[in-house]
């Protein structure tokens, strides 16, 4: 393969990753720990939460918060506020990039 056809697929990929993130906008991938930090800076933190998994189950979560959304994956039920407004959605779709 040639150096403009390596260039050629290195800017088309690089493209499609801006274009991802220009339709989904920021997404920050966070332990869960770090989760539940993010949850108590928060008075009444809204949070969309879907259970999942083929073979073992998990939980994701995602929030906002300064203008960002974070997101996170546990094999185990996080402990959310109480005066969290919760959605439960069915499925959390978060692209790899």
């Amino acid at each position: 393969m040639g150096g403009a056809s390596i260039a050629a697929s290195t800017a088309a990929a690089s493209a499609a990753i801006a274009n991802a993130v220009k339709a989904c906008g920021t997404i920050v991938h966070v332990e869960p720990d770090e989760f539940v930090k993010i949850l108590s800076f928060q008075k009444n933190p809204l949070i969309v939460q879907a259970r999942g998994g083929f073979l073992t189950k998990s939980f994701k979560y995602l929030t906002g918060y300064k203008g960002l959304a974070f997101f996170c994956k546990s094999r185990t039920e996080l402990p959310l506020p109480g005066e969290s407004q919760r959605i439960q959605a069915n499925k959390i779709s978060i692209p790899d990039m």
